[in-house]
């Protein structure tokens, strides 16, 4: 993993062009409440949903647990049923575990469907480095291979853009006809990957869930693709990343409801599949399928018991979708794979706070990626511990900024002294008659409480406080 890939710390500079881009901020605010209004609907539809989610964190928090039982189970399932198993503790090791097993199986282009793994250990520049040619086929991740970037979302890659730059993309990399209807857009994409998986030798997919019991890797998708890279290859390798364990095929039940409800409103998922080893006499799939387990940081969440929750996620992208945040910012803003409320835990702990000290804070702790998380993990309260972390590993200069220091530290004093803090409230809903509006303050002109109202309202001060309120009744 190459630390100059990472722009964690620059999640100001990136949000603030969004922002200021109005077609790219639209995109993300009309793309993220779509999911969002289609996970209401289909939550709504289904009256045992609390009750599914209470499930599905204990099967996760039982798993991680008891991690060691269950990657030994599932190893050893894995090899009972004619796979092999490899163990990779970087993502060094994750590339050059699968550069040896293309090279031995003398494949010079592999097809890949959607892996967050893969593009977390940037395994499509080590395939090229070795001379062999990867070739994305999920359709969004084709789609960003083909502009060079990272995705912006964990369920939908290229959820920034739009018709015309995929057509335009297509038109220069693939030489296709211009349109931007999106059904030829997906015949021209269709015809390209065709010919792919023809001539691929191996492929490549990621795992949904790891099924300890049976030694089974379940991939969800709604396109198929990821079906053509496990069957259509002679050889199948699959990234695993060590928290993606259950440890009963009966709970993978439990979590298909709860993955297609809370990342795309969907009661399931249109393809799934289990694969359970490689092919036996009177069957189709690979000759050969490779699993590699990985690491890459995982381990050090594990030993943590105030970062261990974060294992239990099943990368829904639910909270993306919920958070006003990464709805203004995006996800490039991030600065790495993995973004919004979820990436601003993965990356520290990946990647190391030090790199990515500005994300914990790309937060208003409001509370709703904990609202709609299907195994209910608690974001906030490990953002404010990485935020803790944060400034024990590189604080700001003296403690933060002079003007944010003084203010904090007046607070603090006038929270102290009662008599203080009713007189300064009293003076501000005096103050505030010049700059609030019908109930809200959409500009206050002093720095730098300025930057606040950039870009978002302040509802005005009552009339009367909650003291004087109570002492009239």
């Amino acid at each position: 993993m190459s630390d100059a890939g990472i722009h964690s710390d620059e999640i100001h500079q990136i949000g603030a062009e969004t922002i200021a881009n109005p077609r790219l901020e639209e995109a993300y605010r009309s793309s993220t409440l779509r999911l969002f209004t289609h996970r209401l609907s289909s939550v709504s539809a289904f009256p045992g949903f609390e009750r599914l989610r209470e499930a599905g964190r204990e099967a996760k928090r039982h798993v991680i647990e008891n991690l060691d039982y269950y990657l030994g189970q599932f190893a050893d399932n894995v090899e009972g049923n004619g796979g092999k198993v490899h163990w990779a503790a970087t993502g060094d090791e994750v590339c050059k575990i699968v550069v040896d097993i293309v090279r031995k199986a003398a494949a010079k282009e592999v097809v890949k469907a959607k892996t967050m793994v893969g593009e977390e250990v940037e395994l499509n520049h080590a395939l090229e480095a070795a001379q062999i040619r990867p070739i994305e086929t999920d359709l969004g991740e084709f789609i960003i291979q083909l502009a060079g970037e990272r995705p912006a979302h964990i369920v939908g890659p290229a959820i920034h853009k739009t018709r015309d730059d995929v057509s335009d993309l297509f038109v220069k990399h693939i030489k296709a006809e211009r349109t931007n209807v999106p059904e030829e857009l997906t015949a021209i994409a269709r015809r390209a990957l065709r010919e792919m998986f023809q001539k691929a030798g191996v492929g490549i997919s990621g795992a949904n869930f790891a099924v300890a019991e049976t030694g089974t890797v379940v991939t969800v998708e709604n396109e198929g693709n990821i079906r053509m890279c496990t069957t259509f290859p002679r050889v199948h390798i699959a990234l695993v990343g060590i928290e993606k364990l259950i440890p009963r095929l009966a709970d993978l039940g439990v979590f298909m409801r709860l993955l297609g409800r809370s990342g795309t409103g969907q009661k399931l998922t249109t393809y799934t599949s289990l694969l359970t080893g490689p092919r036996r006499a009177g069957e189709d799939g690979p000759e050969e399928m490779h699993v590699v387990m990985v690491d890459n940081g995982r381990t050090k969440s594990l030993a943590d018991p105030k970062m261990r929750e974060m294992l239990y996620c099943i990368r829904c992208g639910a909270c993306l979708n919920t958070c006003p945040v990464y709805r203004k910012i995006g996800g490039h803003a991030y600065g790495w794979v993995y973004s919004g409320p979820i990436g601003a835990l993965v990356t520290p702990e990946f990647i190391g706070i030090g790199q990515a000290r500005e994300l914990p804070f790309a937060s208003s702790l409001c509370g709703a990626c904990r609202e709609v998380c299907p195994v209910k993990i608690n974001i906030p309260d490990m953002l404010l511990h990485l935020r803790s972390e944060a400034q024990a590993d590189a604080p700001r200069p003296s403690g933060g900024p002079i003007p944010e220091r003084a203010a904090f530290k007046l607070w603090a004093w006038a929270m102290r002294h009662p008599f203080v803090y009713r007189l300064g409230a009293r003076l501000a809903r005096w103050g505030q008659s010049a700059i609030a509006q019908k109930g809200w303050i959409r500009r206050i002109p002093s720095y730098p409480i300025s930057n606040w109202t950039k870009e978002r309202d302040f509802p005005a001060l009552a009339s009367q406080s909650f003291r004087e309120r109570w002492k009239r009744l």
